[in-house]
């Protein structure tokens, strides 16, 4: 599995539904509505990261294999996958707050 690959292309598409977010920002008026953005942004950041696994050829319930097979915890590429990835989406998010809130 490509990682740094995996992560460049997240990092994208993520940026792009960021901006789609943000321009969809401007036509709504209720903050509780502005605030559930975010959760949109979450169910997106999901939907990418099952695309681009089909699209790299991942099975994200498949046991990833490491270097060491000896070792007793086994994750699927799913958690792998979420655990190197979980920083792009913490800042992305945490940009999309701060234009939520600055709009308000």
């Amino acid at each position: 599995m490509n990682i740094d690959g995996f992560r460049a292309e997240l990092e994208t598409r993520l940026n792009i539904e960021k901006q789609y977010i943000v321009q969809e920002l401007s036509s709504i008026n209720d903050y509780q509505e502005k605030l559930e953005l975010l959760g949109k942004f979450n169910e997106k950041y999901r939907e990418i990261i099952k695309r681009l696994s089909n699209e790299f050829g991942i099975d994200l319930n498949e046991s990833f294999q490491t270097e060491n097979p000896s070792k007793s915890e086994s994750l699927t590429y799913e958690q792998i996958i979420l655990g190197r990835t979980m920083s792009i989406y913490d800042k992305l998010v945490d940009e999309l707050y701060e234009e939520i809130t600055n709009t308000n």
